[in-house]
């Protein structure tokens, strides 16, 4: 069982570590060679520039020279937490700043928690000696749970009833949590800038008609139905190779970017490729600009040509449409009602942003798109009711009196379970608080280095970036990570919430990762 020295050890080796990750991270932001990692959304923004070097020094375009900058490591903490709430949502948008209200509500949950169970229930638990009799191995730090209180006793009470407190106060601190995030989004819905999205409306399945051409018969339906809210349309095309020819041109014309670049640094010589073969290793050398030039004029010919066949050929066109409306209104109505007798017809749901709409998927038929949901939900049942049989075997062999009726000579073996599962739930902190201390301090801590984007970043940089556009690509600052992190938040939730009552101990280590993940992940929203 770990003692009190034992947690200290390990608490003091967890803190050196998270403070040799700081320290780590504090040099590594102030070299110049990293600072498109560490400022990524600054430079996206066109906030921040490549920082002023000494052009007499080589080294200094690589390594921060500057002796006096070093003193000031740890002046990202309180910069982090500077930035005001509203600047926050206009630089990182309002999910980041619901995420972080996370670990915020950790602390108004979990401080006055821990204020209360430290007050009252640690003096109730230590005034008993349960345990010296109980002939279970234990430490000091098991005698401050509700293992160390006697069956039967009065003292439970206390449990019983801050176990009720510290549930209200949390549904309580939920209920506040909640009004002021949905504030927040009315705010931010109120005076966010107009966006197309607000005011558009995908519809789909719009049924074929001889009479009338596709576009015809949008622009018919939607003026009759909806005549003081209708703006515009625009139909879905079947443009997958029109696409493939434009991202090719891109990656050409990056290229062609790329010893151009080449060219204007190093006029007197033009650069020159080998037309053909495997990675150029053999061919005629020719030279590359006038190359990637045909190029890009080819393929800026076929791009047309196929623009033209693509709205020039009805095949082309998909039963979609995006709808545009005067008002968000009329856009909020037509999304939300069915628009014809017939409920497979003119489908509308909200348009999502330009950037969530994976455009290749919007030529498939809606039929295709039923079915591919049919079979979804068909394996998704089998594979629930298929799992339940195991579940329900072990369920019922779970109470003890179906137990004790299956298999009757364990009967005395059985009755002693409760008990010692009882006594020895709450001794387990000790596992969860050196947990905490690894994942959530430590671990939490070596989040700020952003090693992935780091070395990703450097080696784009050293074998793939060839022009500006390349750079920017490679210093993605990519997401928050809530698929990893909110689930992270619950657990800690979770073991906060379930020793609160048993072994409060386990408290103080939740509060100090909810503080440091706040300002660790504040630091990355920002920058």
């Amino acid at each position: 069982m770990a003692t009190l020295n034992d947690i200290g050890v390990a608490a003091a080796i967890n803190i050196l570590t998270a403070f040799a990750f700081f320290l780590a991270f504090a040099m590594l932001r102030i070299q110049p060679v990293n600072d498109r990692v560490y400022f990524s959304k600054w430079y996206i923004k066109g906030l921040r520039s490549s920082p002023s070097v000494n052009g007499s020094a080589f080294a200094s375009k690589f390594v921060n020279l500057d002796l006096r900058s070093y003193t000031r490591f740890l002046n990202w903490m309180p910069a982090a937490l500077q930035m005001p709430e509203p600047e926050l949502i206009d630089h990182a948008g309002l999910d980041s700043a619901v995420y972080l209200r996370i670990y915020l509500l950790g602390l108004k949950i979990f401080g006055p928690i821990a204020l209360i169970a430290f007050t009252v229930m640690i003096p109730v638990n230590w005034s008993n000696n349960t345990l010296e009799h109980s002939g279970l191995t234990y430490s000091d730090i098991d005698k401050l749970s509700i293992s160390n209180i006697p069956i039967g006793s009065h003292k439970f009470w206390t449990h019983l009833v801050l176990a009720y407190g510290f549930t209200f106060w949390t549904c309580y601190v939920l209920k506040r949590e909640y009004e002021i995030v949905a504030a927040m989004r009315l705010h931010f819905l109120a005076s966010d800038q107009r966006r197309p999205d607000q005011f558009t409306v995908l519809v789909r399945n719009v049924p074929p008609d001889p009479d009338e051409s596709v576009t015809e018969l949008v622009q018919h339906f939607f003026l009759v139905n909806h005549p003081h809210h209708y703006l515009s349309h625009q139909l879905v095309y079947n443009a997958n190779k029109l696409s493939e020819l434009v991202n090719e041109k891109k990656k050409i014309q990056n290229w062609l970017d790329f010893y151009q670049n080449k060219y204007k640094r190093n006029p007197l010589k033009r650069p020159s490729l080998k037309q053909t073969g495997f990675l150029g290793l053999w061919g005629n050398r020719v030279d590359a600009i006038d190359f990637y030039t045909s190029i890009v004029e080819r393929l800026s010919r076929d791009i047309c040509g196929e623009r033209e066949k693509v709205s020039s050929n009805t095949k082309s066109i998909m039963p979609a449409a995006f709808v545009s409306f005067k008002t968000r209104w009329g856009a909020a109505v037509c999304a939300q009602t069915q628009q014809s007798r017939n409920p497979t017809t003119w489908l509308t749901e909200w348009a999502p942003e330009p950037r969530d709409v994976y455009w290749e998927n919007l030529a498939i038929p809606f039929v295709f798109l039923t079915i591919r949901r049919l079979i979804a939900a068909i394996a998704f049942f089998f594979l629930t009711f298929l799992f339940m049989i195991p579940i329900a075997i072990v369920q019922s062999l779970a109470n003890i009196e179906s137990i004790e009726k299956a298999l009757p000579f364990l009967k005395p073996i059985i009755e002693v379970i409760p008990k010692t599962i009882g006594v020895s739930i709450p001794m387990k902190a000790t596992f969860f608080i050196t947990y905490i201390m690894v994942d959530g301090w430590a671990g939490v801590a070596g989040e700020i280095l952003r090693l992935k984007p780091l070395i990703i970043y450097h080696l784009k940089n050293s074998f793939l970036v060839k022009t500006e556009k390349d750079r920017e690509e490679a210093m993605d600052p990519g997401t928050i990570g809530f698929n990893t992190g909110e689930p992270q938040i619950q657990l800690y939730f979770l073991l906060g919430l379930v020793y609160a009552v048993v072994t409060p101990i386990l408290l103080p280590f939740i509060i100090v990762f909810f503080a440091l993940a706040y300002v660790v992940y504040r630091h990355q929203v920002t920058t």
